[in-house]
């Protein structure tokens, strides 16, 4: 009888091993993974479950505990004082508003989301950033995901196989599905901006050419996808943005900028057709949302009026977190929609109920407070200052994700498979704003 011995399989332990010395050596890999891990689909999700966890989430938790053990052991820079205060404060509105909650165990889960999003991971982010390396794998991580996502959005307005708009299947939404109508929108918008940094930060000698060729034709393309998204709010946060980014960076390029930009949009909309009956129909119905808002924007400005009378009724901190859902039906007016449509090929027609007011600051102020409020407007206020102060490079680009985020806010709020991607620009902005006393400079090498 013959035997055959067969080689053992190689262990993985020393790959594992390899692996997780490469991410303690640079955590911000694991900062570029979680914007990657966005795109990755979800699946059809249940909109009014209270928890949502997504592998974008678990690598986001990953940097903060691999961020803390390197604190721990005295690796890694500690935050700013500055930082500390700002993030601690906007821990004490969320136990405070949690603390005092029409319904504090249905809180818990709020105020656990909160944590995350505007605290730990940002301040990861930021213990995660040693240099200038690190800041760019970030931002090459944002553009690598918005083109991902932005050939899949593209793929679905030419093939007509995107979520409903207007009665036809041509609105791009990427890998989120009309359930996360501004998920593609989103990604888009930061993967343009962070193209559009990096491809000043190569201007002048010593720039690479290369680089700033490719950075540019990257946005160049993104432009598209975030057109046929028809989603008004992140065109005028990108357009606001942008805007921002290029007088920062030099006044006459924004002008030659803004020229461009009106030329291409003449010639792909007038000229070539792409997405012209769309985008122009969208883009005339922003000057119309005040004197005849149709009625996605009807729902808005009634879902921001039951977010007043709400802070009414709990003026200084607030209904509690996840509070505005249970109490909307209370305080909302006769006409506001039961919910919005959404449709797609994958999960039919539904309609989606709105659960929040469509606007983070109304969101804080009912579920918060005045003092959340005073918290989360001193952290935005702080980081975007203490960018327009720094020079170019990663706080140009950090600047122009910060603005975009404060001027989405006004339309939307957190929610949705994106969100962990506002906690990563707030730790860029905060890296950029608040270098602190031991970095020796925000950029260094």
């Amino acid at each position: 009888m013959a035997f055959t011995l067969q080689r053992p399989a190689p262990a993985a332990g020393p790959a594992l091993r390899r692996a997780a010395a490469i991410v303690t050596a640079r955590p911000s890999l694991l900062a570029a993974a979680t914007i990657l891990l966005v795109c990755l689909p979800t699946g059809e999700k249940d909109v009014t479950a209270a928890v949502h966890i997504t592998a974008a989430d678990l690598a986001s938790l990953a940097l903060v505990a691999v961020t803390a053990l390197d604190l721990l052991r005295g690796r890694t820079r500690r935050l700013d004082c500055t930082a500390a205060l700002l993030l601690g404060g906007i821990v004490l509105a969320a136990a405070a508003a949690t603390l005092t909650s029409i319904d504090p165990a249905a809180s818990v889960t709020g105020f656990v989301r909160l944590v995350q999003v505007f605290v730990l991971v940002p301040a990861a982010v930021v213990c995660a950033l040693r240099d200038g390396r690190d800041q760019r794998i970030v931002l090459g991580s944002f553009v690598a995901a918005a083109l991902v996502q932005g050939v899949v959005g593209a793929h679905q307005y030419l093939t007509r196989t995107g979520a409903s708009y207007t009665g036809q299947p041509i609105r791009a939404v990427g890998t989120f599905g009309a359930l996360d109508i501004m998920g593609m929108s989103t990604v888009v918008s930061f993967g343009l901006l962070a193209a559009t940094a990096l491809a000043l930060g190569e201007r002048g000698p010593g720039g690479d050419r290369r680089l700033r060729l490719a950075m540019t034709g990257a946005a160049a393309f993104l432009l598209f996808p975030l057109a046929v998204s028809f989603s008004r709010g992140s065109w005028i946060a990108c357009a606001v943005a942008a805007t921002v980014l290029l007088l920062r960076a030099d006044a006459r390029l924004a002008v030659r900028s803004a020229v461009l930009a009106a030329a291409a949009a003449v010639v792909l909309v007038g000229g070539l057709g792409l997405g012209a009956s769309g985008v122009t129909d969208r883009l005339s119905s922003i000057g119309s949302v005040s004197a005849a808002p149709d009625q996605s924007v009807s729902d808005r400005y009634d879902l921001w009026t039951t977010a007043g009378r709400i802070w009414q009724d709990h003026p200084v901190t607030g209904a509690g977190p996840k509070a505005f859902q249970r109490l909307r039906d209370s305080h909302a007016p006769l006409r506001l929609s039961s919910g919005s449509d959404a449709a797609d090929a994958t999960i039919g027609f539904q309609r989606e109920p709105l659960l929040s007011p469509h606007n983070m600051y109304f969101l804080v102020l009912s579920e918060q407070g005045l003092v959340g409020v005073v918290a989360y407007l001193a952290l935005f206020l702080t980081l975007l200052t203490g960018c327009l102060r720094r020079p170019g490079g990663p706080a140009l680009a950090a600047l122009a994700l910060l603005a975009w985020v404060s001027v989405d806010y006004l339309y939307a709020d957190i929610g949705g498979t994106t969100t962990v991607l506002t906690s990563v620009v707030l730790g860029l902005a905060a890296r950029s704003a608040l270098p602190g006393p031991d970095s020796r400079g925000a950029y260094a090498e």
